[in-house]
């Protein structure tokens, strides 16, 4: 199927749309305004932290009934899930489900519950979640190997995967060590269009990691406001 184009819209921090011709994919809402178009909508959250997974998403039924949920597996025992579940689906690492006209995979992540590729529209879109190389300056030498070891295994079995738009962190709180899994994660697996999340509101670090990925064939967007809208 010929890829179609998306709308891709910036809600904050990991939260984005991505409306395509056929339904609307809200990725990890933490914050931000969201109306909800007359389209079928699938609401994927990657796992149970507070900054991507807000259970406000759940009174978005009233409004469209037909909605579905994809939620990383973690999530499952979270009191604040309706006790009607019909429209909820739960998805655990290398699990590969069919919703509608979507093809879920879930794939592991090197933090807490999934990351996601999906394929809707001729359109394949990775979304991270919490998955990254998490080098953190304070953490002993083991752990950081470690913590290396696990991004690049899961690495490996994403490669192969064709992706045309990739949300993954740049996350300043690694300070110096911010681009490490961005930038591997953009010469292993060369997504057509790499989109910057888990920023914190540090615009000024995508422009650091655009320029760091100039010579790439990978296009860095670069976001410099929530409610941001690309067309790719």
């Amino acid at each position: 199927m010929e890829r179609q184009k998306a709308k891709i819209t910036y809600l904050h921090h990991s939260g984005f749309t991505v409306e395509m011709d056929t339904c609307l994919i809200v990725f990890d809402y933490y914050q931000g305004n969201l109306k909800l178009p007359d389209k079928k909508t699938y609401v994927l959250a990657s796992h149970m932290h507070p900054d991507h997974y807000n259970p406000a998403i759940f009174a978005w039924r009233k409004e469209r009934p037909d909605i579905e949920y994809i939620l990383g597996f973690d999530i499952y025992d979270d009191a604040n899930i309706p006790h009607e579940r019909d429209n909820i689906t739960f998805i655990s690492p290398y699990e590969e489900i069919q919703v509608d006209g979507l093809t879920i995979k879930a794939y592991g992540s090197t933090d807490e519950g999934v990351s996601f590729l999906v394929k809707c529209d001729g359109t394949n879109i990775f979304h991270a979640g919490d998955l990254n190389w998490w080098y953190w300056a304070g953490e002993t030498l083991e752990e950081n190997m470690l913590a290396e070891r696990g991004f690049k295994e899961e690495l490996v079995k994403i490669k192969g995967e064709h992706i045309d738009i990739a949300f993954f962190p740049v996350d300043p709180r690694l300070e110096k060590n911010y681009w490490l899994g961005a930038e591997l994660f953009i010469d292993e697996i060369h997504p057509h269009y790499f989109i910057p999340m888990h920023f914190w509101d540090d615009h000024k670090l995508i422009k650091l990691f655009k320029d760091k990925e100039k010579a790439s064939s990978t296009q860095v967007i670069i976001l410099t406001q929530r409610g941001q809208e690309i067309i790719i």
